[in-house]
């Protein structure tokens, strides 16, 4: 009978949860149908039939987490489940057990049994770290949380990071997205700050194309198309979708794709042709009124943007003290790949498009 395997549905997979069943022993199967939903480290994705028939056995129960590659179900012409494996039975013409071995076999008794079983407890309460206890919650991870942590470890320990941060005078900027809300308004289009650095960023790594690259080992790949990708916090990790094309579309296409990337993000239902291919990431934490901060790289990728909050700082103009709305950028890049002077100039370049706004619509 076939089985169905836990399938490989993302890059990074290594083992997924059985979200739930759709389909029940006894159920019909048609290819294409929907048997199950499995939570991966990117998303909750959809598993379908690749085989037609009955759903004869269940292996694998809602909730329990299975490497990739191991059976989870099996589905044959008929209507009855699978039988359960029999016991092992003895080769014909095998010889007896020994004396040793029948002597393995004498039946416990409860006080035996009892005995075991406080062993173990004690075994197990002297392996368990000395903080468990009452005012400790254990907090199982995720499917997602693991990757996050596995990823995130080996792009600091591989990847040598190095940071540069520039001001910007975002005051033109917020008069521009003003503006084009308004414009815009009759469309159901809003506009935001992310919105218009992602297609800022896009701009200036068409010009700066050394910037658009990843690292691969033993080369480094250029990218000739533009993948922009957005860190977006999610229950139990971080994921990154990727608004392709990005120095190709309007600032109103990449507002409308990177919501809708946003929600599905949010709700578990990305594709893996959603977050896989970028090849530049932004983490934006201003709307938390954060300053400044790092980021992680997100291999294979060579570049991340960290975005701060916007806040309004006094300067000096002409002779004159005026205030105007500023914000910081740091540029995480990784050396392998990348220089200094590379970086700096991407994000002056960056920094020339974002106080001179109407660049950005050219």
């Amino acid at each position: 009978m076939p089985e169905i395997i836990m399938p490989r549905l993302s890059d990074t997979m290594e083992e997924g949860t059985l979200a739930a069943w759709l389909k029940q022993p006894g159920d019909q199967v048609q290819r294409g149908d929907v048997l199950a939903e499995i939570e991966t480290d990117k998303a909750t994705m959809e598993l379908e039939a690749f085989e037609e028939g009955v759903l004869q056995q269940i292996l694998v129960m809602e909730g329990e987490t299975v490497p990739i590659g191991q059976p989870i179900a099996i589905v044959g012409a008929g209507g009855a489940s699978a039988p359960a494996a029999a016991p092992a039975q003895p080769a014909p013409g095998a010889a007896p057990p020994s004396p040793a071995e029948q002597a393995a076999k004498i039946e416990t008794t409860p006080e035996v049994e009892t005995s075991a079983a406080a062993a173990e407890a004690a075994a197990a309460s002297a392996a368990a770290p000395a903080a468990a206890g009452a005012d400790v919650e254990e907090i199982p991870l995720t499917s997602m949380r693991k990757t996050v942590a596995r990823r995130l470890v080996e792009s600091m320990q591989s990847a040598p990071h190095f940071y540069l941060t520039i001001q910007v005078d975002v005051e033109a900027l917020l008069g521009l997205r003003a503006e084009l809300n308004q414009r815009l308004a009759d469309e159901g289009v809003k506009l935001s700050v992310n919105d218009l650095l992602i297609k800022a960023c896009a701009v200036t790594l068409r010009a700066h194309p050394d910037i658009n690259v990843s690292w691969a080992g033993d080369k480094i790949l250029r990218h000739r198309r533009v993948h922009v990708g957005i860190a977006v916090a999610v229950d139990g990790g971080l994921i990154v979708p990727v608004v392709r094309d990005t120095d190709q579309k309007s600032v109103s296409q990449i507002s409308k794709d990177a919501k809708a990337l946003i929600e599905r993000a949010r709700i578990g239902k990305l594709r893996p042709e959603d977050y896989t291919g970028g090849t530049f990431t932004i983490s934006n934490l201003g709307m938390f009124g954060i300053d400044q901060f790092t980021a992680v790289i997100n291999p294979p990728e060579a570049a991340i943007l960290a975005v701060g909050t916007t806040s309004e700082e006094p300067i000096v103009r002409d002779g004159q003290l005026a205030t105007r709305q500023r914000m910081k950028l740091t540029l995480s890049i990784d050396h392998r790949a990348l220089d200094g002077a590379t970086g700096a100039q991407f994000l002056a370049a960056l920094k020339a498009t974002l106080e001179e706004p109407l660049r950005i619509l050219a």
